[in-house]
């Protein structure tokens, strides 16, 4: 059984990867406008991994006796003035949601609750993997700078770049 407080604490999460999915949404319908079809086919991708994480939290709270709260579909506040601006909102995030699974963490140990904290370590390596994979692409996108051939090839193979769901199978 889940105490009010992780409840509290895993819904909140819940809220944080809903909102996550949907950022990336954001960022793919962006790409798919601008052209870049590498870029959205990637975004498209994370957004539904995110999902799934957000998922696999709610199942998690329910099967615990807790009661999982969906959360109302926030629009994304987005600076979209260039692929750099996007992926460094991109990175920024998922460091923002590194510290809250750790906040997350820290309330499981907290609470002595050592299923959840154990059920949490998936997210914590996860995190892990996200934000490489977002600090591989700025590096990637650093080193184009504003060479408009190596936006294309940037673009061409990120709808290849392999996430970390796919890295998982």
């Amino acid at each position: 059984m889940l105490s009010q407080a992780i409840s509290d604490a895993l819904n909140k999460q819940v809220q944080i990867e809903g909102d996550s999915s949907q950022i990336y949404l954001a960022m793919a319908s962006w790409a798919e406008n601008q052209g870049f079809e590498g870029i959205a086919t990637f975004m498209y991708a994370q957004s539904d991994e995110e999902r799934m994480h957000m998922l696999k939290l709610i199942k998690y709270i329910n099967q615990r006796g807790g009661e999982a709260v969906i959360p109302a579909v926030i629009k994304p506040e987005l600076d979209h003035s260039s692929f750099k601006t996007l992926f460094t909102q991109l990175f920024d995030h998922e460091v923002f949601v590194s510290q809250s699974i750790n906040e997350l963490v820290h309330v499981s140990l907290q609470d002595k609750d050592y299923a959840t904290h154990n059920f949490l370590q998936w997210y914590v390596a996860e995190q892990i993997e996200e934000e490489a994979t977002a600090r591989t692409i700025l590096d990637k996108i650093n080193l184009i700078g504003d060479d408009k051939g190596g936006l294309y090839l940037f673009d061409n193979d990120i709808k290849n770049f392999p996430t970390i769901q796919n890295a998982a199978i």
